[in-house]
């Protein structure tokens, strides 16, 4: 379940920045022609609707965030590192240091 929704969230995030890289900065809306050149929408009628499919997908996607959250926080309360380690003893004492290393005879010739 948790896969099918992490996929959904995807498409809606790619779905979300194409519908953002379509709008012009200064709310054209597509910014094909001007006028009216026998289109299916003016312009400002495409930046409404480019408005409100943003608006949409946004929802959709603070939505699918929402529940992707909730799914993967099943814990009852935060775990620790420092609860998960194991218990230790007093320190010991130092090992004994290793006796220095005696020094090789010198070769005759």
């Amino acid at each position: 379940m948790e896969s099918v929704i992490l996929v959904i969230h995807l498409l809606i995030a790619i779905g979300l920045v194409g519908v953002i890289l379509i709008q012009r900065s200064e709310g054209g809306g597509l910014g094909i022609g001007g006028g009216n050149m026998g289109g299916m929408m003016s312009t400002r009628g495409t930046a409404n609707l480019l408005t409100r499919t943003t608006g949409i997908l946004a929802a959709c996607f603070f939505a699918t965030s929402v529940v992707l959250a909730i799914m993967a926080g099943g814990h009852s309360r935060p775990a620790s590192i420092i609860d998960n380690m194991p218990a230790t003893s007093a320190p010991s004492a130092p090992a004994q240091p290793a006796a220095p290393a005696q020094p090789a005879p010198p070769v005759s010739q």
